[in-house]
């Protein structure tokens, strides 16, 4: 059982609040996921994030396959982090924790991801090849859209 494990940090230009609302919104992770993605919230978003939250989504990963997505968000406190686990969906296992903290002239947003593919064998021969690739891609595409929302730090 391979666990694979995502580490991304992004600093940004604005107030603890603002990052915190934006962040911690589900309706916004429409906002910083690519397009390609086909991603819609189904339900669960109506209000703001609480630990127990379920969140149902739709998204389209690879090869135009719709996959449901349940997500729970396990723990969250306020202006500091936030857990969401997969509780339906393409992964094995997926636990991403949200850091969000303030520094000088801004925040910095920490995610740090693990998850695990289904398939055993199989699904870490195509790890290295799709889905690390793709996660990789979503990351930087989030990067990218926030700075180009807030700024440059």
């Amino acid at each position: 059982m391979k666990i694979y494990t995502l580490h991304a940090k992004q600093k940004l230009p604005i107030t603890l609040k603002e990052g915190w609302n934006f962040l911690s919104n589900p309706k916004n992770l429409k906002v910083i996921t690519p397009e390609y993605m086909g991603f819609n919230i189904q339900s669960g978003a109506d209000r703001e994030m609480y630990p127990g939250q379920i969140i149902e989504y739709i998204v389209t990963p690879i090869l135009g396959i719709k996959t449901r997505w349940v997500t729970e968000i396990t723990h969250s406190v306020e202006n500091e982090y936030f857990v969401d686990e997969q509780r339906f969906g393409p992964y094995a296992l997926w636990h991403h924790k949200h850091f969000i903290k303030e520094i000088e002239g801004g925040i910095e947003m920490e995610d740090l991801l693990h998850y695990k593919l289904p398939f055993g064998f199989i699904g870490q021969l195509v790890h290295p090849y799709l889905v690390k690739p793709k996660l990789e891609e979503i990351f930087e595409f989030r990067k990218n859209k926030l700075t180009a929302l807030f700024g440059n730090f």
